[in-house]
């Protein structure tokens, strides 16, 4: 089976290293955000920031996300994004981030990452996948934002590796297989961003469901910090990989953390694959939510 990733080598005397191993259906088309979506005209200031608390009429415009949302009628306490009832407005500047994670726990999270790995580039992602860590509780929404960063911080060993760094891998990723080849170069679908992202396929997949064009290029991801996040959410949100449901499903739906092990690297960490790396994990995701302030929640290992 494919797999998204190579091992990490990194001269640390513990390797955070996986593999995510892709459906065999990786190729499919996801269900991200139309291209049109991403190309929004114009930028504006942003409305006053949503409030759960509040009642919102038809047209009512609130930011959210760093984007502004219009109610299509009377809602309350319904996620803009989240639910059918908001229209998005696109992008908005001047706004305050109400993302679950707030940047001062961002950074305690990651103290050590590439100045690539920015905050706002996140934050920027986000429009992608509205209901990422934006589904359920507060608690649910704390622990799905809280299990993405674990493997995010597991994959690139704490963000401080933005592309591979074993370069004689580079060649293994594309499957010259696929119609469409690998027309940036047999070397150019290495592992980027907060995931290690790879594969020419994965790159076509997930560039036609975000409308840029990832398959030509794949440079993008190690240049542009909202695009790294935006594959890594990608993956989280439509890619069973050798799992039985997609790693958001997992957190929202309360399978827990464990099952998004298994959707990222199935048999190769889980039902004693690497029990040592499923307890890393497992140690980081705890720690991760100890900092937000939430409770991991059950079903933590696989």
């Amino acid at each position: 089976m494919n797999r998204i990733k190579s091992f990490l080598t990194v001269l640390s005397a513990v390797v955070a290293a996986a593999a995510f191993v892709p459906a065999a259906s990786a190729t499919a088309a996801a269900t991200g955000p139309a291209a049109a979506s991403a190309g929004l005209a114009e930028t504006s200031a942003c409305a006053p920031l949503w409030s759960s608390s509040t009642a919102y009429t038809a047209g009512g415009t609130v930011s959210h996300h760093g984007r502004n949302w219009s109610a299509k009628w009377w809602t309350r306490n319904e996620n803009p994004g989240a639910t059918t009832v908001w229209s998005d407005r696109g992008a908005c500047t001047g706004g305050v981030s109400d993302f679950v994670i707030s940047e001062a726990r961002f950074d305690e999270i990651f103290p050590d990452r590439d100045a690539f790995y920015t905050y706002q580039g996140l934050i920027d992602a986000l429009h992608a996948y509205p209901r990422f860590a934006n589904t359920g509780t507060p608690g649910t929404r704390a622990r799905e934002a809280a299990a993405f960063l674990t493997h995010a911080h597991f994959e690139s060993v704490g963000l401080k590796y933005v592309k591979e760094i074993n370069e004689a891998n580079y060649w293994r990723k594309c499957d010259y297989s696929r119609p469409y080849g690998c027309p940036a170069g047999q070397k150019a679908y290495y592992g980027r961003g907060p995931i290690m992202f790879s594969w020419n396929f994965n790159y076509k997949a997930a560039g036609d469901a975000l409308g840029l064009d990832l398959l030509n290029n794949p440079w993008l991801v190690e240049q542009d910090p909202s695009v790294a996040w935006q594959t890594a959410l990608w993956y989280w949100n439509t890619q069973n990989g050798p799992g039985t449901m997609t790693s958001h499903e997992a957190m929202v739906g309360g399978a827990g953390f464990g099952e998004t092990i298994r959707s990222l690297n199935g048999a190769l960490e889980c039902n004693g694959g690497n029990p040592g790396s499923v307890a890393a994990r497992v140690a980081t995701y705890e720690r991760i939510t100890g900092i937000i302030g939430t409770a991991p929640g059950s079903g933590l290992t696989c």
